[in-house]
């Protein structure tokens, strides 16, 4: 990792990081002339109102930030994948996912699943959030390694004729022909082969990052809706500071995925604004069902229950999986010890930080 690309990258994300302060600080001090007296606990629509659009704004911009600091490789060549600091980067974003799952999403889930305003029978007698991460985990399982086979089999299909062809040919001509065939064709086949490796690998690389957005997708509505219902600005405030910087270090994880896919630019940008979006357009949905929606009805919790359950499992299976286990067990990596301990201290900040946002959301 040369120092140069590393000062540029401190340099590039701390102006980055500095556009979000004066919108968290807006959001924290929202408080415009004329507006009642925000009295603790106590609901006020007309001020709560005003927040939400102010979360609005900071959570999109955080999310755009997120997810396209990954993706400045083009421009910023130490955020390239082909980087170390892209391992360190990447390690940070998967100890931030994994706090969410654990930290985050897994505890809201046993909380609506376990609320004493659903049936006692079946709700508390079997752990149905655990199940139901348990299910989440092991479908995103199945599904991550039927599409890498399932693309490793085109590609297998693919490379077939040209083989076949080759084999009729070496049929023709001596024994000392044939042998230099055999070796030429050899060199062709190897790197025939590393096309290949590096094909499916992209692959890969796309059905992580496309399933992972679906995991963060799920929750982030979850948790828009949750802050565009509620209408008391005292629970609303460290809301969106604390949900700002989440959408800020998923979009980083997320971003890092996307780019390692390779996707074409109009995919990567499709694929970056459904994850800006979302939380934002969540918070809309709740600010259009305040009235009506009644987050304590049984309904409800089960519904919010199992999603948030189906999410963390999916998000602790991808961030331990697919993102932690593949890098850690990196040959490039594992032979460098520098880096590995660079990407530990990022994993356990990471994931440390993530954690201490649970105090305010």
């Amino acid at each position: 990792m040369a120092m140069e690309d590393f000062k540029r990258l401190l340099l590039s994300s701390f102006f980055l990081f500095l556009l979000l302060i004066p919108l968290v600080i807006a959001a924290e001090e929202c408080q415009c002339p004329g507006d009642p007296e925000e009295e603790e606990g106590k609901r006020n629509p007309t001020l709560a109102l005003k927040y939400k659009i102010v979360a609005i704004a900071t959570i999109l911009v955080a999310g755009f930030i997120g997810v396209v600091i990954p993706l400045l490789g083009k421009v910023i060549p130490a955020l390239s994948p082909e980087k170390d600091i892209f391992f360190v980067i990447k390690a940070f974003a998967a100890g931030v996912i994994l706090a969410t799952g654990f930290i985050h999403v897994l505890p809201d889930a046993y909380k609506s699943l376990t609320s004493s305003k659903l049936k006692e029978d079946p709700w508390a007698k079997f752990p149905f959030t655990g199940l139901v991460a348990m299910v989440a985990a092991i479908g995103t399982l199945m599904v991550d390694a039927g599409a890498s086979s399932y693309y490793a089999r085109i590609h297998l299909n693919k490379a077939r004729p040209e083989l076949s062809g080759d084999d009729e040919m070496r049929g023709d001509g001596g024994a000392h022909e044939g042998h230099v065939h055999v070796h030429t064709h050899g060199s062709h086949g190897h790197a025939h082969g590393s096309a290949d490796g590096s094909s499916t690998e992209i692959l890969r690389h796309r059905v992580i990052s496309q399933v992972l957005e679906v995991g963060i997708v799920v929750h982030s509505v979850i948790i828009g809706i949750g802050l565009g219902v509620s209408e008391t600005p005292s629970t609303i405030r460290p809301l969106v500071a604390a949900i700002t910087f989440h959408q800020l270090f998923e979009g980083m994880g997320l971003g890092g995925c996307i780019a390692q896919a390779k996707f074409k630019n109009r995919a990567t940008i499709i694929m970056g604004l459904f994850f800006c979006l979302t939380t934002p357009i969540g918070i809309a949905i709740g600010i259009g069902v305040t009235k009506t929606y009644d987050e304590d009805s049984p309904k409800a919790l089960i519904v919010e229950g199992v999603l948030n359950a189906a999410s963390s499992g999916i998000l602790i299976y991808m961030s331990l999986v697919d993102l932690l286990a593949a890098d850690f067990m990196n040959p490039r990596m594992q032979t460098n010890g520098r880096l590995q301990f660079f990407a530990n201290v990022s994993l356990i900040l990471g994931a440390a930080l993530m954690s201490l946002l649970a105090i305010w959301a």
